[in-house]
């Protein structure tokens, strides 16, 4: 027996006569006996009473435990003897079975209805939410309803297979249970379906239970099954014997036995909780405070020991979980008393279950109990926590001392405070088993579940205690000296840290358990998010554990980033160093420091650049893809580069330069090109040291900085020609000076030194192309300056080194604006010395009195090298439509055959034409268009407007008469013409 649920009492010791049925009604108990007489019996302390009808029968009364006495006797209650009673109370009925089913009014037992139908039924079963009645009677089954009043009527009438022994609603439809099997009736439409056989020894048995499924008897064996008559694996109830009758009362399955009551819990496995001698017991009555138990000639009452004294009695015994569930049966009343006792219940059940090495079960009961982290991780003494962190024992282990007898009258009934649990005591030996099973890897991974469940609401409050902080600092920052004034004494009080010192504790323990359970991957995720683990701890713990990965995040969470570089370099440093293809290689290498830098960018660009420097000759392009994805100002990083790197200083600014040149500074473009002629200067001194120096070698830089020569816009062209060697790397310079719009030297050295026409026409190509949208004049000029230097070629080469070297000079001398103006005004100069030659040798050439530029410079220089007639042409040939052609003719000498100029004058002259051509299609065009408007308008003026006696001005409305009046294109709007002027005139 595992604790006493009921208390024996005997309510009646003789009635004399044989009992066939009994019912409770308030206090009263209504026994049917043999002679047919119905006997009233009320508690014996009423006896006295003046109006006891009222007392007895009321709600707020209950049985009572006490001797019972004759209060009535009703005789010839029934002819036959009674098989049956039950009390509607809601209506206030008693429904009684005997040689048929009557009606009675409560209290006074008034017969209100009698179903003749009925004669002869040996079961029924009441509805109450409906009203419903059904009945067996042979092998029929019968419904009726009852109207509220006194009449019934009749519903439904159905066949069944056989006798009727047992019957009960479910739902809709009914439970029977006849002589072999059990079946479901469906009361819509009589269909039948079986359930299982019935017992052998022991007729069915039908029992309605308050969740809605029914409990059907097999012999000694109860099975639970749903309204559809579904078998629930819920498991069986096994009583000793088959029982006679049963019947529920809260958590108890009461069953009436041969020999005794066997009271058995209802939940899985179903044990037995008491047994209650009571031989050739007959009846069974379930009741509100007590279960009623009828013998041949008296009645004894089984009353429920109060809840607090079972709690004790189950919790003393070790069953918890039935102490647990008979917590939840206290009244309202003692709310709080019931919460304190099942946390309490929790905590010794946890225990209980720890020591028994059941670890899950344990942390689930330490979680319902709503215990303090720090006491569970008490269990656990090589879980090191945080010093810091003094947390006092919880009062909630302490069991809630409450007066015994208020306890007792409020049905609680703890009389005796559960004490609480404490560590036992252990010799030596048992003491290190002891703490060995704790640090198990099963009583861990309890320990882990626990700690994650409790995690988000310890993190959630956490937080929000962090969130309170920032608001008042805010607060007090920024708050108006009233709202200070208001406020004061709540701004500079200390905010509570006992969440985060919560959080704290359990984030530690449950890093260092995740790691003892093997569980790397869960400890990096919980590093990686918020988490409040101590710095110190940890620390120490992840290095004895040789964790690396979970110590990085450790540190980057905490803002820790210099010691998280520092490790993470140490260790690709030995990895590299000791074996690079182990497989702690693919872990950390040093994509992981670049990774690690890629946040860092924004908040510490320093740190970045200072760390970069580890990786940037393993991995470059990583690392110079972090300078310009992480917005740290290219300064900053080409200064660093040049102090720490300055060979990876020129890839950073091509890099950068590539990606926008618009957004990278004069400064560093400028750096970048001196760094490309630097490199470039060191090479050809290399090579003219060695006597192998030629123009026409390019090396890859020299071919880097040509082109940024040509393509970035913002360096310093003046500074980089000063650089420049006047002997040698005559294309960069050429590039120079046509940066610097001294565009006769560029070409002049592309011709007389590189002796390369094919990049002069290249050069002017790119001039012309740049400058032709903003002046075609001025554009087409730079092929006249080129004609010019193929024409006189002595006077370019004489002049050519002179003109360099006083153009350097002046520019280093001057400011830039001056330099700027100048240029202005030497390539403005030049071009109308050009078109003021050209117009005069033309007036010349007419009149025959003069000789042309050329023919001077070759009269006074004798023994100068021949105009470069051939180029001339060629150039006049290629590029005729970019010129002007009349200025290129009087450029040309004299003795220039005519047939040779046929390819550049046939195109120019069919250009010519057919602009002509088109120009004059287009004028007579406009001259057809500009008639039919002609047309157009001497037709509209043709209209005709009859004005008549009725005519009517559009805008005032009134008559026209002899007035003037004006007409819309459309010829039909017709109004005065002051009206037309008014309309007309500006408000």
């Amino acid at each position: 027996m595992a604790h006493t649920a009921y208390d024996l009492f005997h309510l009646i010791e003789d009635t004399s006569l044989r009992i066939d049925a009994i019912e409770s009604y308030g206090s009263i108990l209504l026994l049917s006996v043999s002679d047919g007489s119905l006997r009233i019996y009320g508690p014996g302390s009423s006896a006295g009473s003046v109006s006891p009808t009222i007392d007895l029968y009321s709600e707020e009364s209950h049985l009572t435990k006490e001797p019972y006495v004759l209060q009535r006797a009703i005789n010839r209650f029934s002819r036959k003897p009674m098989l049956a009673m039950e009390v509607i109370k809601s209506r206030d009925l008693l429904l009684s079975l005997s040689e048929s089913i009557a009606f009675h009014k409560l209290p006074n037992f008034e017969t209100l209805a009698v179903i003749t139908k009925a004669k002869g039924a040996n079961a029924f079963s009441w509805d109450e939410k409906r009203g419903l009645l059904c009945f067996a009677r042979q092998k029929r089954v019968c419904i009726f309803r009852h109207d509220g009043g006194r009449g019934l009527v009749e519903v439904k009438e159905f066949g069944v297979p056989d006798t009727v022994k047992s019957m009960s609603w479910c739902g809709e439809n009914i439970c029977l249970g006849i002589r072999r099997e059990y079946l479901i009736l469906n009361t819509s439409n009589g269909a039948l379906s079986e359930i299982f056989p019935s017992g052998r020894t022991a007729p069915p048995l039908v029992l309605s239970l308050p969740s809605g499924q029914l409990l059907l008897g097999k012999d000694n064996i109860g099975v639970f099954v749903d309204q559809n008559g579904k078998l629930l694996q819920d498991g069986r109830i096994c009583w000793s014997e088959a029982p006679v009758a049963v019947v529920i009362d809260k958590l108890y399955a009461v069953g009436l036995l041969p020999k005794h009551v066997e009271i058995r819990s209802l939940r899985d496995p179903y044990p037995l909780v008491q047994t209650v001698a009571l031989r050739n017991a007959r009846h069974i009555l379930q009741n509100n405070y007590a279960v009623i138990v009828s013998l041949e000639k008296s009645i004894s009452g089984l009353f429920s020991v109060p809840l607090g004294a079972q709690i004790i009695q189950l919790t003393a015994s070790g069953n918890f979980e039935e102490a647990l569930s008979l917590c939840k049966l206290l009244p309202p009343e003692d709310l709080n008393l019931r919460a304190a006792k099942e946390l309490s219940i929790h905590v010794r059940y946890a225990h209980h279950l720890f020591e028994n090495q059941n670890y899950e079960d344990s942390m689930e009961h330490f979680l319902a109990s709503q215990v303090e982290i720090s006491y569970v991780l008490s269990l656990y003494p090589s879980i090191v926590l945080p010093k810091s962190s003094v947390i006092p024992e919880p009062e909630i282990f302490k069991d809630v001392t409450g007066d015994t007898t208020n306890i007792s009258s409020g049905s609680s009934a703890m009389s005796d405070d559960l004490e609480s649990t404490l560590p036992p005591t252990f010799d030596s030996e048992e003491y290190a088993d002891h703490e060995s099973r704790k640090m198990n890897h099963n009583s861990l991974m309890a320990l882990t579940k626990f700690l994650q469940k409790k995690r988000y609401s310890t993190i959630e409050k956490a937080a929000a205690e962090g969130t309170e902080e920032v608001v008042s600092d805010i607060f007090v920052s920024y708050g108006s000296s009233r709202l200070k004034k208001f406020s004061k004494g709540r701004a500079n009080a200390p905010i509570s840290s006992v969440a985060r010192d919560t959080a704290a504790i359990l984030d530690s323990a449950l890093l260092q358990a995740l790691l003892l359970t093997g569980q790397s991957s869960a400890a990096l995720d919980l590093l990686k998010s918020l988490n409040y683990c101590d710095v110190k701890i940890c620390e120490e713990f992840l290095k004895e554990k040789n964790q690396n990965s979970c110590l990085i995040e450790l540190y980057r969470w905490n803002g820790m980033h210099r010691e998280a570089l520092n490790l993470l370099h140490k260790l690709v440093e030995m990895i590299i160093s000791s074996n690079p293809h182990d497989e702690l290689a693919q872990t950390f290498k040093p994509q992981m420091i670049i990774d690690y830098l890629k946040p860092l960018c924004g908040t510490d660009p320093m740190l970045v650049l200072e760390f970069s420097m580890l990786v940037l000759e393993k991995c470059p392009n990583e690392t110079i893809d972090i300078f310009l994805s992480g917005n740290i100002p290219a300064d900053i990083v080409n200064s660093y580069l040049k102090q720490h790197a300055p060979k990876m200083q020129t890839t950073y600014l091509e890099l950068m330069i590539s990606m926008n040149e618009n957004s990278v500074s004069g400064n560093l473009q400028n750096e970048m090109v001196q760094l490309y002629l630097s490199e470039v200067l060191d090479w050809y001194t290399d090579l003219r040291s060695k006597q192998q120096w030629d123009e026409k070698t390019y090396s890859p830089t020299r071919k880097k900085l040509l082109s940024a020569l040509e393509s970035v816009a913002m360096y310093n062209p003046e500074i980089l020609l000063n650089n420049v060697p006047r002997d040698a790397l005559f294309e960069e310079r050429a590039i120079l000076l046509g940066r610097m719009n001294q565009h006769e030297l560029a070409l002049s050295i592309y011709i007389h030194k590189l002796h390369v026409p094919e990049m002069a026409l290249a050069y002017c190509d790119r001039v012309y192309e740049s400058s032709h949208q903003q002046s075609a004049k001025s554009a087409s000029s730079i092929y006249l300056i080129l004609l010019q230097i193929y024409l006189n070629p002595q006077k370019n080469i004489k002049n050519l080194e002179n003109r360099i070297t006083n153009i350097t000079s002046n520019r280093s001398s001057g400011t830039q604006k001056v330099v700027a103006t100048k240029n202005k005004y030497l390539m403005g100069k030049k071009v109308a010395e050009i078109e003021v030659a050209e117009e005069s040798r033309f007036t010349q050439n007419g009149t025959g009195s003069e000789k042309s530029d050329v023919e001077t410079d070759d009269a006074t220089d004798e023994g100068a090298p021949s105009i470069m007639l051939d180029k001339v042409l060629d150039l006049l040939s290629k590029r005729w439509d970019r010129m002007n052609g009349a200025q290129a003719l009087r450029l040309l000498p004299k003795e220039t055959k005519l047939k040779n100029l046929l390819p550049f004058l046939e195109p120019l002259l069919r250009k010519s034409s057919e602009s002509c051509r088109n120009l004059s299609v287009i004028k007579n065009l406009r001259e057809s268009e500009n008639i039919q408007v002609k047309n157009e308008l001497y037709g509209l003026r043709k209209g005709v407007v009859k004005i008549t006696g009725d005519s009517m001005c559009s805008l005032c409305r009134k008559k026209i008469g002899t007035s003037v009046f004006a007409v819309y294109p459309n010829g039909k709007t017709i109004v005065h013409f002051v009206c037309f002027k008014d309309s007309h005139r500006p408000i």
